[in-house]
């Protein structure tokens, strides 16, 4: 909104030009969204804190280690998503259609979270909504995100998929995109949600990947850059790094309250509308393939707990102590910390392997 309003002034006060950067831009947004972030989730947290009593409710069939935490509250997310709607819409070029579909997918996510969250703490237990349900509105929102991309993109990358280190080549989906784009932010979203479950683990690797895509949003964003590094150019992308910005600094915020001993949890409300914004960027961006590398901490997280269902059905024998992974290596004897800074260091390690497939000539 803040370029709006003041784009125009450029060409009349020299200091306006300042608005006409897009690196300048998403600066700002990382540092509204951090300061949002301290200012106000200290009262969140209090306010949390007096509004669910007993905190968020602890598996039974846990770690030993996680009944200490009792009396933590959830729903931080919260605070992730007011830092990034509020930094988004003061920096971004809200006649982006691109801005609008993207922060869709965020805060509908997030609203589901926060029913299955306010279901947990309600009833006192860990079930919260019916997967079912909450299934069901996540493709729904999925479905008409990807259809609202399809529209806005120009053929032929409106039905189109690109595939790493393969130049100018698109895997034309047509229509069948919609339900490939939904898949991609459903599952980006649970995966998310899977992996937060130790203090910090979750919200570290999903700063990593949105600073990822924020570079990625900006090169194909930009007509040279995109035709140098032999990618797909999506105009309009480049906006989205304000996005991925302020998802960096409001991550960077709540990690100051969710760094162990946590503080405050993020909740379904945080880990869903992360990870579907992540997985709405990446179809916007023509770049679904890469934020299985980028974010594949995420997806052995996912991996870890379909192997163990499948496992346990059909042999009736487990393969990891617990599912999903982070589980099985406290139940190992790792501590906490160990297991939390070792898996940010894998997520790492894939985030440079994702940037690597940005092919040069």
């Amino acid at each position: 909104m803040l370029y709006n309003l003041l784009f125009p002034l450029a060409d009349v006060f020299s200091p306006f030009n300042l608005f006409r950067y897009l690196t300048f831009r998403t600066g700002g947004a990382v540092l509204t969204s951090l300061v949002i972030s301290f200012l106000f989730f200290p009262r969140l947290i209090a306010w949390l804190k007096y509004k669910q009593g007993e905190g968020q409710p602890i598996r039974s069939d846990g770690p030993e280690s996680h009944f200490k935490k009792k009396g933590t509250p959830t729903m931080g997310g919260l605070m992730i998503l007011i830092a990034v709607t509020v930094s988004t819409v003061l920096w971004a070029d809200v006649t982006n259609a691109y801005i609008w579909i993207v922060l869709m997918v965020t805060i509908g996510y997030g609203l589901i979270g926060f029913g299955d969250d306010f279901l947990k703490l309600t009833k006192r237990n860990t079930k919260g909504l019916s997967g079912r349900f909450r299934l069901g509105w996540e493709i729904a929102i999925g479905v008409v995100a990807s259809a609202a991309i399809m529209w806005v993109s120009a053929p032929p990358l409106s039905g189109g998929v690109a595939v790493p280190f393969v130049k100018d080549f698109l895997v034309q989906l047509s229509w069948f995109f919609i339900p490939f784009g939904a898949f991609i932010m459903v599952g980006a979203s649970n995966a998310v949600n899977l992996t937060d479950g130790l203090d910090g683990l979750a919200i570290v690797p999903t700063m990593i990947a949105a600073g990822c895509f924020g570079l990625i949003a900006y090169l194909t964003g930009n007509a040279i850059f995109a035709n140098y590094l032999q990618i797909h150019h999506v105009p309009g992308a480049g906006e989205l790094t304000v996005i991925c910005g302020a998802l960096v600094g409001a991550g960077l915020g709540f990690l100051w309250y969710n760094a162990p001993p946590a503080m405050v949890f993020m909740g379904d409300t945080g880990s869903l509308s992360l990870g579907g914004a992540l997985g709405a960027i990446s179809v916007v961006t023509k770049h679904e393939i890469v934020l299985a590398i980028i974010g594949g901490l995420f997806v052995l997280e996912t991996v870890s707990v379909i192997v163990q269902v499948a496992s346990f059905k059909l042999t009736g024998k487990r393969v990891f102590r617990m599912a999903p992974l982070h589980h099985h290596f406290e139940k190992k004897g790792w501590a906490e910390p160990t297991v939390v800074i070792r898996f940010w260091i894998i997520a790492s390690i894939l985030a440079l392997v994702g940037l690597s497939t940005l092919k040069l000539r």
